[in-house]
């Protein structure tokens, strides 16, 4: 997912390399039946980012789920839910 909303940044020209983008990714499991299941997993982006393009970023971050072949193979099965925290570049 994240290489997938990554690749949306840089398509509006925000720059999405060099660590500027990073991911923190959890899973919950849950048991059922004695066997581990994943039942949901969130992703917590931090971008470092001009504050100029916050509206391409917000576009891209909601436009990525559907356009990523992770989050579409999964989502049936497993809640996933994302987060993002726009950080100002250093």
């Amino acid at each position: 997912m994240t290489g997938t909303f990554g690749g949306a940044l840089e398509a509006r020209g925000v720059r999405a390399d060099e660590g500027r983008l990073v991911a923190e990714v959890k899973g919950e499991v849950e048991t059922e039946d004695g066997v581990l299941v994943i039942r949901r997993i969130h992703a917590r982006y931090r971008l470092r980012a001009d504050e100029a393009h916050a509206a391409a970023i917000r576009r891209a971050f909601e436009a990525h789920p559907p356009k990523c072949p992770v989050y579409r193979t999964l989502s049936g099965c497993i809640d996933i839910t994302t987060e993002l925290d726009l950080l100002p570049l250093e």
